[in-house]
């Protein structure tokens, strides 16, 4: 029996590549099943997300929306109020608890990527270990990389290669672990961005993919030329200006005002971080001196 078409095969790809805009364009599909236009529902909102346009995912979702969809909007909620993020977790952890909802794998996709913003890697494990999805698989070797666990991640990506190899998200991870283990891998990574482009509409995703790749080769001038690519698509991109930043320290250049964007734009960016770590020691170690 030949295996129903996937509807929402276009929609995803796009949502995983970052191709945020035509996900959202692309999203008015006829007869869907109500699984899938759940499915789909959530790929829109979530798209809206990574758009920053978290306040039209608060208010279009409202209480009597199925748990992957009030699951979608805490995540708006968590990204959009950095500074009450307390309720908003407080919130997910009684949901995480509820017997009814718990093991949603949405809501568990939700809760690994708030407790991964969190650096909790621990907590976000509990939830996303079991896997289930693709997209939680996937999240799990993000996971493993960010604790320097690299064995684990390449683990997840077995288990990801057995579902299915030719996966957009088995690929990428298979990039990002590539991209962790460093040395001949860089090339093997480089190679699948540039599949990628070559397949599918470049984006920023893409771009700054093959463009750290060139960093790690020590091409800081193609890095910067698809860098710049990326930042005419989206001038306010973290990646793409933190990127930016190192490429242009390593070319001689000031970086300067990719890093005054990065910090009006997106304040918790960890290189912002560091930066002002870096700025404050230096403060007091000029007036330690005087």
């Amino acid at each position: 029996m030949a295996a129903a078409p996937d509807h929402l095969f276009n929609l995803r790809n796009n949502f995983y590549l970052g191709s945020y805009q035509a996900a959202i364009n692309n999203s008015d599909l006829p007869n869907l099943s109500p699984d899938d236009a759940l499915e789909r529902d959530c790929l829109v909102y979530r798209s809206y997300i990574a758009l920053g346009s978290y306040q039209l995912v608060i208010n279009e979702i409202d209480d009597s929306a199925a748990t992957p969809l009030q699951a979608v909007k805490l995540l708006a909620l968590y990204l959009s109020n950095p500074h009450d993020k307390e309720s908003t977790i407080s919130s997910l952890k009684e949901w995480l608890a509820d017997p009814a909802i718990g093991s949603n794998a949405i809501l568990r996709l939700i809760a690994g990527i708030i407790f991964m913003h969190e650096e909790d890697y621990n907590e976000a494990l509990k939830h996303t270990n079991a896997g289930g999805t693709m997209e939680l698989h996937a999240l799990n070797v993000q996971i493993f990389i960010k604790m320097h666990r690299s064995d684990y991640a390449e683990r997840q990506l077995r288990v990801m290669q057995q579902i299915d190899e030719d996966h957009t998200l088995t690929q990428l991870a298979n990039a990002w672990l590539n991209l962790a283990v460093g040395g001949s891998k860089i090339q093997e990574a480089y190679l699948i961005f540039q599949d990628f482009s070559e397949k599918y509409p470049m984006t920023g995703l893409i771009l700054n993919g093959k463009a750290v790749c060139c960093m790690h080769m020590g091409n800081f001038d193609e890095a910067e030329t698809l860098l710049l690519e990326a930042l005419n698509k989206d001038a306010k991109d973290p990646e793409t200006l933190a990127n930016l930043v190192v490429c242009s320290l390593h070319l001689g250049k000031s970086s300067s005002r990719y890093l005054s964007q990065l910090k009006l734009s997106h304040p918790e960016h960890i290189l912002v971080k560091r930066a002002s770590s870096a700025e404050d020691n230096f403060e007091r170690a000029l007036q330690s001196v005087a």
